[in-house]
């Protein structure tokens, strides 16, 4: 088989069914899902396997990562509690499942280790493998037209917001909006993939500050 066939081809898309399946599935795909990434990247790309993804240097920048991306990801967590949950919940009539985080309440040692669990998994993690792999392996293999671009947006935020069955139907539908808003600022800042980490990781800490001191709707 053509070395480059191999690891431009078959090699990614085999790591793009296997995060597929794994964030479906949810077997270990916190663990699992952004080393299947890195390991094809480093293949396909070597040395500039982190760039390939969006880490971009010039993009290093304490105004954009410690002041934009928190005031950005604060604010969509707000839109998020006391705009999409109301209204998608009503829509639906199935209030979201936040019941695994009833042992984080009031509990300062857990919520602590919760938070960087879900800055290496969820703003790292689902970011490298969401925004960072398959949205640009998606524009590799099907270019990036107006069409194309669309369609990558929302597969993957299906995909995201199916991923999170914990919180019921209502989390799903969600998740997959925020999924699609993560994609289009993506987008928008052209790969920027350190915003959208710092932005994701500010979003959880603002939810994991209101788990812990028990805000509910």
């Amino acid at each position: 088989m053509n070395k480059t066939l191999l690891t431009t081809k078959l090699i990614p898309a085999i790591a793009i069914i296997s995060c597929c399946i794994l964030y479906l599935t949810d077997y270990y795909q916190v663990i699992l899902g952004p080393l299947v990434v890195l390991v094809a990247s480093a293949i396909e790309y070597k040395k500039d396997c982190f760039r390939s993804l969006g880490f971009q240097r010039k993009r290093l920048k304490a105004k954009s990562l410690l002041i934009l991306a928190p005031i950005f990801g604060t604010a969509l967590f707000l839109f998020y509690f006391y705009i999409m949950i109301p209204i998608i919940t009503n829509l639906t009539g199935q209030p979201m499942d936040f019941s695994v985080f009833e042992p984080y309440k009031g509990n300062l040692p857990a919520i602590l280790g919760l938070l960087v669990f879900v800055w290496v998994s969820a703003a790292f993690g689902e970011e490298i493998v969401f925004r960072g792999y398959l949205m640009r392996q998606f524009t590799k293999f099907f270019g990036s037209s107006k069409i194309s671009l669309v369609i990558n947006i929302l597969l993957f935020g299906l995909i995201f917001g199916f991923s999170h069955a914990y919180q019921g139907v209502s989390g799903q539908i969600i998740t997959g909006i925020l999924g699609v808003l993560y994609a289009i600022i993506f987008h928008l800042r052209k790969n920027d993939l350190w915003f959208n980490i710092f932005a994701h990781g500010f979003f959880d800490t603002a939810a994991l500050v209101f788990i812990y001191y028990g805000v509910e709707l």
